[in-house]
């Protein structure tokens, strides 16, 4: 005979859970490297934005950040206990400049979300806390839209010393660590405090710590800042040991 197991009443559970919600550009391929940094007791929400038959270029970053989209997909992720909202993709949240990445996360708020971030403004969030204004530039993208990276930063008085990329406009998250990790190899300059590596579609994760070592300088990638800043403002800390970013910035802001 088999037998019957049956559920108390009083087990508790399940454990309270917190969440974070992401609007992502519709190619985003890299979700499992985006759950990396989080505790186990935080969730991520994830959206795409509608799918743009082009390939990444200046303008397609122009499309990415379509207010509608973003709008439409902060409501979707704040459907839930998500009230904190990223806009994971550097190219389209720096491609306007300053003021355009302001209003994107304005789009957010008014959308929905409590607090609201964007990938570039993360990446300024990180340099400021770890006390960087000079840093070098790794991109995989084409050079016109890598320069508009530049751009931003300076307009956040971070002056970048020098930018390269790969002159990619497709399979971005098939570009494998090695080659990476030779490209930021070749860029470091000894007068940069820091090296920032953009595109949140470029696996990144396992090289932070070995070339943080390597260089002895802070490398801050496009996914980690995401994570990072979208953590602190629900006053908790992103998972990745000894990467400088999270040993040496300040403490979690609610």
């Amino acid at each position: 005979m088999l037998s019957k197991k049956i559920v108390s009443t009083e087990l508790s559970g399940p454990p309270a859970r917190e969440a974070l919600g992401v609007v992502a550009p519709f190619d985003l391929e890299l979700d499992r490297e985006m759950w990396r940094w989080l505790p186990d007791d935080v969730d991520i929400f994830i959206t795409r934005t509608p799918f743009i038959d082009d390939e990444v270029t200046v303008e397609f970053a122009q499309e990415a950040s379509d207010a509608p989209a973003i709008a439409r997909g902060t409501r979707d992720v704040t459907a839930g206990p998500a009230n904190t909202v990223a806009y994971a993709c550097t190219s389209g949240s720096f491609v306007g400049g300053r003021d355009a990445e302001r209003a994107i996360t304005d789009t957010m708020l008014a959308s929905g979300a409590e607090q609201a971030l964007t990938t570039s403004g993360a990446l300024v969030e990180a340099l400021e806390s770890l006390g960087v204004s000079r840093v070098v530039v790794a991109t995989p993208y084409i050079a016109e839209l890598s320069q508009k990276l530049s751009d931003f930063l300076a307009e956040h008085q971070i002056t970048a010393i020098d930018n390269v990329s790969l002159g990619l406009s497709t399979h971005i998250s098939q570009v494998p660590y090695a080659q990476t990790a030779d490209m930021i190899r070749a860029a470091d300059r000894e007068d940069a405090e820091a090296i920032v590596i953009s595109c949140t579609n470029l696996p990144t994760y396992d090289l932070l710590v070995p070339l943080e070592q390597e260089l002895g300088k802070p490398v801050v990638s496009a996914n980690q800042a995401t994570l990072w800043a979208a953590l602190r403002r629900i006053g908790r800390s992103a998972v990745g040991d000894a990467q400088l970013l999270l040993s040496r910035s300040d403490a979690a802001v609610s």
